[in-house]
Formats: C-alpha cells, sequence, structure tokens
C-alpha cells in the first residue's frame, strides 16, 4: 500500500476520508477494505488536530498553510508513487474574494507543482458544482457534458483549480481525476449547518419561491466512496466525475426530511412553518452578492440566499456506470445521522 497524502484534513470531509482511507467504508462493498497504511496530512499550524490524533502513527501530520505553500516541501517528502486526494478549500471566505483565488487555484498549483515534482501517481481533485453554475430552464440535470458557467467568484476559482488539473494530466506526467460534489451533509459537519436545523426546527427555514427548485446533496460517506474509488478504478485517470447521492431533492423536501427525523426519530418539537420570501428576494441577494464580490468583498448570507430558489441538480450515471459507485446514504438516514452526531456531541438544536 502507498502513501496517501491529504488536504483539507481536519476538517470535515478531510478528516471522515483519512478514516476511510485507513479502515475503509463498510458500507461500500468495492472499498470496504482499507487502502493505505500510512496517511500524511497537511494542516493549518493553528488548527485542532486532536481528533487526528485518534489514527496514532498511522496519520502524519505537517503543519502549513497552502496560502504561502509552507509546509508543502516536507508533505511531499520521499512521495514518489503517491496518491494525492487535495480536499482542501474555501466556500466562505473571511479574507474577501481574493482568498477563493489564493487557496482554490493558487493551492491547487501548489499542490500540483509538488506532486510533479515527486513523481507521484495520481492526483484526485475535490472540485464543486459552482463551475458548473445554474441549470438554465429547460436544462435542469448536469452531466459531465454540461459546460463550464461559473457562479460568482468561488466558482471560478475552483474552476481554476480544475483547469490546473486538467493541464496537468495532459503533459503524460500524472494521473489525474476530479470528483464534484455538491452541498454535502453528515456527521462531523460545521456550525453553520446545525444552524439551519434549528431554523428547521424554530420554523424559521427559508423557502424562496416555490420550494420545488431542485438540489443535489451529498452525504459525506457517499463522496468518500466516490474519492476511494476514484483511486481505486484504473480507468478513472484522466476523467470528472459528479459524486452525490441517487436523486436530487426539491428543498421543500429537503426541510420536510429534516422536520420529520427532529420529530419523529428524536422528539424534538418543531414549529412546522416556513419562512416564505419570494423569487425576487434571491434575484436582490444575487444583485447585492455580485456587486460586493465586484468591490473584493463577501457576505455569506447574501450569497447562500442567491443561490436558495436556484436548480443545481446532477445525475451520477457516469460514476455509477465507470467506477461503480453505489450511494449507500440517502437524505432521511443521512439526516439522522447527522443529527444525532449533533446531540451527541453537545450541540443544541
Amino acid at each position: 500500500m502507498s502513501l496517501a497524502i491529504v488536504t483539507g484534513a481536519p476538517g470535515w470531509l478531510g478528516t471522515r476520508l483519512v478514516d476511510t482511507l485507513l479502515n475503509g467504508l463498510t458500507e461500500a462493498p468495492l472499498v470496504s477494505a482499507p487502502l493505505f497504511t500510512q496517511v500524511r496530512v497537511l494542516a493549518l499550524p493553528d488548527a485542532d488536530i486532536s481528533d487526528l490524533k485518534r489514527f496514532g502513527s498511522a496519520v502524519e501530520i505537517v503543519h502549513g498553510d497552502l496560502k504561502d505553500g509552507s509546509g508543502v516541501p516536507k508533505l511531499f517528502s520521499n512521495a514518489e508513487g503517491a496518491t494525492i486526494f487535495h480536499v482542501a478549500g474555501i466556500i466562505h471566505p473571511t479574507g474577501g474574494v481574493k482568498e477563493l483565488y489564493q487557496v482554490n487555484e493558487n493551492g491547487t498549483q501548489t499542490m500540483m507543482d509538488a506532486a510533479l515534482r515527486v513523481n507521484a501517481k495520481r492526483f484526485i481533485h475535490v472540485s464543486s458544482n459552482s463551475p458548473i453554475g445554474i441549470a438554465k430552464a429547460g436544462s435542469t440535470i448536469f452531466d459531465e457534458k454540461s459546460p463550464y458557467n461559473p457562479y460568482m467568484n468561488y466558482g471560478k476559482s475552483k474552476k481554476a483549480g480544475e483547469d490546473i488539473v486538467n493541464k496537468a494530466h495532459a503533459t503524460g506526467k500524472i494521473e489525474t481525476v476530479i470528483i464534484r460534489p455538491p452541498w454535502f451533509y453528515g456527521p462531523n459537519q460545521p456550525a453553520r449547518q446545525t444552524l439551519f436545523f434549528t431554523m428547521v426546527k424554530d420554523g424559521k427555514a427559508p423557502i424562496v419561491g416555490s420550494g420545488n427548485n431542485l438540489r443535489s446533496m451529498a452525504y459525506i460517506d457517499n463522496i468518500c466512496q466516490g474519492l476511494l474509488l476514484c483511486h481505486k478504478v484504473e480507468e478513472a485517470k484522466g476523467n470528472t466525475y459528479w459524486i452525490a447521492d441517487k436523486e436530487p431533492y426539491s428543498m421543500n423536501q429537503v426541510i420536510d426530511t429534516i422536520e420529520k427525523v427532529l420529530t419523529n426519530d428524536f422528539g424534538i418539537a418543531c414549529q412546522g412553518k416556513r419562512m416564505r420570501l419570494p423569487d425576487l428576494a434571491s434575484e436582490v441577494a444575487v444583485a447585492i452578492d455580485g456587486t460586493l464580490q465586484g468591490l473584493g468583498l463577501y457576505h455569506q448570507k447574501f450569497h447562500v440566499l442567491s443561490e436558495m430558489n436556484k436548480n443545481i441538480a446532477c445525475s451520477v450515471a457516469k460514476a455509477e456506470r465507470e467506477l461503480g459507485y453505489k450511494p449507500t446514504v440517502a437524505l432521511e438516514e443521512g439526516m439522522r445521522r447527522s443529527i444525532d452526531w449533533v446531540l451527541k456531541h453537545g450541540q443544541t438544536i
């Protein structure tokens, strides 16, 4: 078993990926056995690495920052033949729009340059739905043939990352695979996801427009399954895959499911209401978000609201066909596991 290098831990997805690389994923037969015995992680200098310490000597932690490239030479020391899982990225920057490009574009270039220098074998890159953007009327479901149409600067920065990866593969010096997970969810979620549960409970979850717009979502273990298969399947090299739950969900279905699980599985009383907003609210948010980003600024709430009535849904048929991908957890069970984790870890909904 060769070395795996992971960025994005101790983040939410990165830490779960480390676990599945070392222990396998029991719900996914093709990758149920461990794929690696040694994982090396790039963690920010001030990151809380306590959760990574449970893996003991199987995980080597290198401190550094993709913004300035610190730690990257050590990360790739004696890494010939390694598989890189480049998970790190910024969705909601605190330092303005420039931070998106510093990490999502320049950070990817830094990682790729290092991988090429040491003759790494395969570079698996976690992108996003945002380079493809928002579905136009009459073409609701994206697939791998859908054209680029980046949404705001996050989408542009993630497209730039994809371009770097595809350019490297074209040289023939490294194998690459890109995955595009949409909105994901599951245990170990950040506080913003728990806040969403609270909004549902309090009857303040926003429905913009009819709420029938479709959103693909990805349970975190479904994403990890996709990543593990991207390493295991030889024919994956050079390809891009959408990785998500089997079917997209309407926004009404997402909120109704969370409310149902809170009530039926955990006995948490919900108000049974929605904060209903007209489509115009989202369009105003698009205008404000675009104006702020044009000034180099970023406001998370305006950005999230701008997408709330949009169709952002994908097909996973190519991943099923070529990788053997079988998403095993869908919305209701995934939300049940998410809420259970939140309550067991002292958070309040």
